[in-house]
């Protein structure tokens, strides 16, 4: 099974997937790659992901081989370096924010291949969030999330995870920056302080730099002000890299709300499950 994006995953899968993460973080799976191998594209630029697939690999007892996200951007056909790697690997990671390149490895990939972020979508990146937030809250599903900001590829895998768990998703920006979707469980929104106060749990995702400026800031920067307008165990929850004084203020990050830190830690049992479903499948 690859795993190139959320819509590609029914409930079920997400569940099997969270089940995995529990069993590993209990001490399960303890050498289940012992003896294999997994090629990595990453940029050099990538930390928390890049991280968290290499100890995730090596902690599990397989190994891994690094290469630059660019070496997938020579000439040779991506088809042909995938029936190579197939020799000698048992699956493939890929960051790059081409997503056609990743999809062309995986149609002709006979091992599977994994999405670690293209400027479409962030899969494992989302699927961790949610993992960390059931843990959190039990009946996650039936909470209020709200990203806030432009649509990017978080936002994007955000509403996907939504339209497979079935849960609202509010999107707030400036007019002209909505999702172009006619899914049940997308809203969008103009006003960020009347949306924030059915939102249990508040998304944002770094700032393009047309948006960086005193008039969006003043309007949809969020703050400890409008998180106090939120419901009770209300969640901040801005994906990183994140910005003080952009998408969210100094103060919110060191307030009650903010869950990023601690979020991440499952991260490394989110991925580490998806490479063993992945190969289970």
């Amino acid at each position: 099974m690859n795993l190139l994006d959320i819509n590609e995953l029914s409930s079920d899968d997400i569940y099997r997937i969270f089940s995995s993460a529990d069993e590993i973080k209990s001490g399960m799976h303890e050498n289940f790659l012992k003896g294999k191998t997994f090629v990595l594209f990453f940029p050099e630029s990538s930390i928390r992901t890049r991280i968290t697939f290499e100890i995730g690999i090596k902690s599990l007892g397989g190994d891994c081989i690094m290469f630059p996200s660019e070496a997938l951007d020579k000439k040779e056909e991506l088809k042909d370096v995938i029936k190579y790697i197939e020799n000698w690997a048992h699956g493939v990671i890929v960051r790059h924010a081409d997503f056609s390149k990743i999809r062309d490895l995986a149609s002709h990939s006979k091992i599977p291949v994994i999405n670690a972020m293209t400027s479409v979508n962030h899969p494992c990146e989302v699927l961790s969030d949610l993992y960390a937030i059931s843990k959190r809250k039990e009946h996650f599903q039936n909470l209020s999330y709200t990203f806030v900001g432009p649509a990017g590829n978080i936002c994007r895998s955000w509403l996907t995870a939504a339209e497979v768990l079935d849960f609202k998703f509010n999107h707030v920006c400036l007019k002209g920056h909505e999702l172009r979707t006619d899914s049940d469980n997308y809203q969008f929104y103009t006003e960020l302080d009347e949306i924030i106060k059915v939102s249990e749990v508040v998304l944002t995702d770094s700032l393009p730099d047309e948006f960086r400026n005193e008039q969006y800031i003043a309007e949809y920067q969020v703050t400890l002000e409008r998180m106090k307008l939120a419901p009770n165990g209300a969640l901040l929850n801005p994906c990183p890299p994140f910005f003080r004084a952009m998408e969210v203020s100094e103060e919110v990050i060191s307030s009650e709300y903010f869950v990023g830190y601690t979020f991440k830690k499952d991260l490394l049992f989110v991925q580490q499950a998806i490479i063993i479903q992945c190969l289970l499948n």
